[in-house]
């Protein structure tokens, strides 16, 4: 476990393409980061597990959503306030990334930081874990570096966001570090045939850089929304800030991806995670995907009836 890294997990999406599935799940309208998928515990759950053996559990951050509140209420009641950073409303990855670094920044100074979806599966998670600690070990040494990790593209997913890597780089473990060239998001079909074709890999949106690095490539992209949170936060260690629900409202929703990474590109490198059985599980063809695949028993599908898995496979929230 690397005791100088902080985790960010990002759980404050409202989840709305599996809102049918998880709404048929729960029986109510909760995010599916709050959802019990499979396995019993919420994918939520799920995560912090994942990543505690790599990143101490007193140095992770949740971002979440005050809306959310009597969803993650009780499974986020072990955790300190100073370790939530609770949104007024959603407004994307941008912000909810800005003010995670905000607090980090206020807490620890400038730590490597690593941000984490909820939305995640590894059927492999040691390899997983494997690649988490070779970033953190090469972003001790290219400070100025923001990692992405990278999953092998299996098909010529139209869904995801796309790495086009580069020429290799150095690094301290010896790895397979590329330069990003450039990033594709949810490129038609045509595309996303020839990005596999030439080794592109499937963006996971696991990052791992020191705080000030994230920082100044924010700083590059989004100066305007770094001022209005920076102002909010006010650089506070509590839950919530007192002009928060002023800087939220005059806030635009923004993607991370779309927004900074993808004019940033001289700073981010990408570290393949080879065969880790990586599944993103953003929509229901996604899920039924990876409980076919991986051979997941939800307690939601009776045996020998798998019609759900085929209902819900077909559904898609706009």
């Amino acid at each position: 476990m690397n005791q100088q890294a902080w985790a960010v997990v990002l759980a404050g999406g409202d989840g709305t393409r599996l809102r049918t599935l998880t709404r048929f799940i729960a029986g109510d309208d909760r995010p599916k980061q709050f959802c019990a998928l499979y396995g019993g515990r919420t994918l939520l759950a799920q995560t912090r597990s994942r990543l505690a053996p790599a990143i101490a559990p007193e140095r992770t951050l949740f971002t979440v959503v005050k809306a959310h509140e009597r969803f993650y209420r009780d499974e986020l009641a072990d955790v300190k306030p100073s370790r939530l950073v609770v949104q007024p409303s959603n407004k994307g990855t941008t912000a909810a990334i800005i003010c995670s670094l905000l607090r980090i920044t206020k807490l620890a100074g400038d730590p490597i930081v690593g941000f984490f979806p909820t939305d995640h599966h590894y059927s492999k998670e040691t390899r997983f874990l494997a690649s988490i600690h070779a970033a953190l070990r090469i972003v001790s040494s290219r400070q100025d570096t923001i990692i992405l990790l990278g999953a092998n593209a299996e098909h010529p997913e139209v869904e995801y966001g796309w790495i086009e890597p580069g020429a290799r780089l150095e690094d301290p473990v010896g790895g397979s570090l590329l330069r990003v060239l450039r990033f594709w998001e949810k490129p038609p079909a045509h595309v996303a045939q020839a990005l596999q074709a030439r080794g592109c890999l499937w963006n996971t949106f696991v990052m791992i850089g020191r705080a000030s690095a994230f920082l100044s490539i924010i700083r590059a992209a989004a100066p305007e929304i770094l001022q209005i949170l920076d102002e909010a936060c006010r650089l506070e260690v509590a839950p919530e800030w007192a002009e928060g629900d002023k800087a939220y409202a005059a806030l635009v929703p923004g993607d991370f991806s779309q927004q900074v990474l993808s004019v940033s590109t001289g700073q981010l490198a990408v570290l393949p995670l080879g065969n880790v059985g990586w599944s993103d599980l953003g929509t229901p063809e996604r899920v039924t995907r990876a409980i076919t695949r991986w051979g997941l028993r939800p307690h939601w599908v009776v045996p020998d009836h798998n019609e759900n898995l085929e209902k819900f496979s077909k559904v898609s929230v706009s």
